[in-house]
């Protein structure tokens, strides 16, 4: 019996493979940029960007933190909105809710206590005075925050997303950024995680179905030009 679907694949390529193949495609439509964007950075915060001092850190470029840097600055002189999200909880850590049930640990989630070491930006992020700054407990840097309505305010219709981990918190705001009817935008090399599969294939994902994964550039170029 002839079929029009898929069965699952499974050819021995690698994820990143994948993500190269699918980034190779000049046929994929773009959702593209809008008029207005905001850089939304997600938990650039020393629990996952101190390699010496957190073993719950990762990096993947290690350039990346000046790319994020360097594309807020030129979205803040064009007079569009960057928002830095951190993770952390109370003493008791109810508010991480089931999230926070899988294991108990110092490295454990939900251990990352407000105004700790872990809950410290990296020192290696460049803020802005007007920047929007705030604590979430979930993956999506959307969930019970401030951050819809406060894009709705500033006009946006573009959300670039950067941080960590590709495959956890800049997934989960990139899936809501498009839900709530943004265009999308996820740099490469702003992203990191800690296993290159769990990277790349999720990038793949993201663009096959969520964002428009671009190299950094791309987002530079288009702050430049406007």
């Amino acid at each position: 019996m002839e079929i029009k679907g898929t069965r699952m694949i499974s050819d021995g390529r690698t994820a990143k493979q994948i993500f190269e193949e699918v980034m190779s495609n000049p046929a994929r439509r773009k959702f593209g940029f809008g008029n207005k964007l905001a850089i939304v950075n997600v938990d650039f915060q020393r629990a996952y960007t101190d390699l010496e001092a957190f073993a719950t850190s990762y990096e993947t470029d290690p350039r990346q933190i000046e790319y994020v840097n360097t594309i807020s600055t030129l979205a803040r002189a064009k007079g569009m909105p960057v928002v830095w999200t951190r993770v952390a909880y109370k003493e008791d850590a109810s508010d991480a809710g089931v999230w926070g049930t899988r294991t108990d640990t110092p490295d454990s989630l939900q251990n990352i206590k407000y105004d700790s070491e872990r809950h410290q930006y990296d020192p290696r992020c460049a803020f802005g005075p007007d920047d929007l700054h705030y604590t979430k407990r979930m993956p999506s840097a959307f969930f019970e925050t401030q951050l819809a309505s406060y894009l709705v305010f500033h006009k946006v219709d573009t959300v670039v997303v950067t941080g960590g981990s590709t495959s956890g918190c800049v997934r989960a705001t990139a899936v809501d950024a498009l839900s709530h009817g943004y265009r999308t935008i996820v740099p490469i090399e702003t992203c990191a995680d800690k296993h290159e599969s769990f990277h790349y294939a999720n990038l793949t994902d993201l663009q096959l179905k969520y964002a428009d994964v671009e190299p950094v550039q791309a987002v530079i170029d288009w702050l430049e030009a406007h």
